[in-house]
Formats: C-alpha cells, structure tokens, sequence
C-alpha cells in the first residue's frame, strides 16, 4: 500500500495554523484552536475545538482527524488523552528564532509541500536579515512584559528577535527559561534598577494598560516611563512561534526601534518597510 500524507489535521495552536495556510495547504486542517486569529479566514472556515490548555476531546475524536498538532508541555494533557485514543499526535516544543523555522520545515515535509515550505522559510530568513541589516546604534534596553500579574518577562524567540530589531533585553538570562513560572520577576524593583529605556507589553490577549504600568511604585524612574516609550505588540502577533513573529512581529519591533530613535514619545506610526510581511 502507497504511503499517505495526513488529510485531516487539527491544530490546537495559531503558528500551525497560519504555517498550513501560507504553504498552501489549508484543506488539510479540519479544526483549530478557539484563540485562532491568523490568517483571519480559519475562524471562518475551520470548527474551534480547543482553548490552549483544555480541548474538546469529544469534539476533535468527532472529527476524525489523521493527525493533532500541539505546542509545549502545556499541552501534554490534552496529547496524552488523544494518544489513549488511539489519535497520532505531534507536539513542538520549540523556543527560539531557529526552533520556529525548524518547526516549519518538519510540518512542510509532515505534508508533502518542500518547495511552499522553503520559499516560506526564505521569506522569513530575508525579513532576520534585513532587520539586522537596518538596526541602528546605540541599542535601546527593552523590558518586554508578556504578562502582567505576576509580571513575566520575553520568552526566548521574543528575547532575540529584539536583539535583532535593534534592542537589548534587560533580562536575557531569563529568556534562557523555556517555562514562563521560571521568567517571573520576583521583584518587580529589579525593573527599575535595569533601567529600560523602551517597555513593550503584550499580555496575551488581554489589552495592554500602560497608563498602570506607568504608575506602579517607582517606576516613574525609569526612562521609558519618563519618556512615555511604553507600547504595545499585539500577541497574535509576537506571541505565535511562527510566521507571525518573523514577519509582523518583527515589524513592530523594527518599528518601535525607529520611533525611540527619531521621536522617542511619540506613537508609533503604521510599520515601514524595515521587513516584508
């Protein structure tokens, strides 16, 4: 019998979702996770049938699927219980700018489309290297806040994409910690004392406050408070390993790079052409 690719996908998390769509290969997906915003027609098309650390079993069994995709040990679970029931499951676990083009290239070849596959990874290798190409000197300390309550510092994919847009981040040994209970800042003093000059907040889905940010206890010492360069990245955008955080994410670094430069303050304009989409 001919070896067959999986014809009935369900991606429990956006970055394989948006991967299976830009390489061509969409009719693949039969359902997808319920925070699914990119691209915007899955919503549409695609049933939801997980959150990220809860699913529908029911649901996905329902639909047959030849194979679940997943993300990191928070969804370890949701895996297990699929397997028991007989389901082939694929779960990334991967942290970093490489670990997203890796994750590309093995679901490219999961279902037989090299070549999308490789043009894609092309684009997203251009968009690294004209970022790099364009930064500029002297390099902003950025705090990026991916949570507030407790406060939780970049995740590592996030942490060098900011390195490579033109910044620093002031807390990259954290960004080494794959889990987010170890990048928690204890002391939120500690903040203060590494003196961002840019704060970037993206509090997974929920809406960035810098005006609370602003006012927590002396951090109206901080230079980016004092130069009021606190902003936001959506986490669709830059919270995703995937597409989205080598294209639009890093885009949005680029950008807030330019405005600290040229008119620290002030709000960031729509993204230039430092990266293509």
């Amino acid at each position: 019998m001919e070896a067959r690719l999986p014809s009935r996908i369900i991606c429990l998390t956006e970055e394989t979702t948006e991967t299976l769509y830009r390489i061509g290969e969409a009719d693949r997906i039969v359902g997808i996770s319920g925070f699914t915003v990119r691209p915007p027609q899955a919503r549409k098309e695609k049933p939801r049938v997980s959150a990220f650390t809860s699913a529908r079993i029911d649901r996905i069994l329902a639909l047959s699927p030849d194979l679940v995709l997943g993300f990191s040990d928070l969804q370890a679970d949701i895996a297990q219980e699929l397997i028991r029931a007989g389901v082939s499951v694929m779960v990334f676990n991967h942290r970093s700018v490489n670990g997203i083009l890796d994750m590309m290239k093995t679901l490219g070849a999961m279902v037989g489309a090299l070549e999308p596959t490789e043009a894609l990874i092309a684009e997203c290798r251009a968009n690294l290297a004209r970022a790099k190409r364009l930064a500029r000197t002297p390099r902003p300390w950025v705090y990026f806040e991916e949570w507030d309550a407790p406060q939780i510092s970049a995740i590592r994919w996030v942490s060098e994409l900011i390195e490579i847009a033109g910044g620093q981040d002031i807390f990259p040994e954290l960004a080494q910690c794959p889990d987010g209970k170890s990048r928690i800042i204890a002391d939120p003093e500690e903040v203060i004392r590494r003196q961002p000059d840019i704060i970037i907040g993206s509090w997974c889905g929920k809406k960035f406050r810098p005006e609370k940010v602003a006012a927590r206890p002396g951090w109206s010492e901080i230079p980016a408070v004092k130069n009021n360069a606190l902003y936001e990245i959506k986490s669709a955008e830059i919270l995703q390993p995937g597409p989205a955080a080598l294209s639009d994410g890093l885009l949005r670094l680029c950008t807030i790079m330019d405005t600290w430069h040229t008119a620290p303050g002030q709000p960031v304009p729509n993204p230039r052409s430092h990266v293509t989409a």
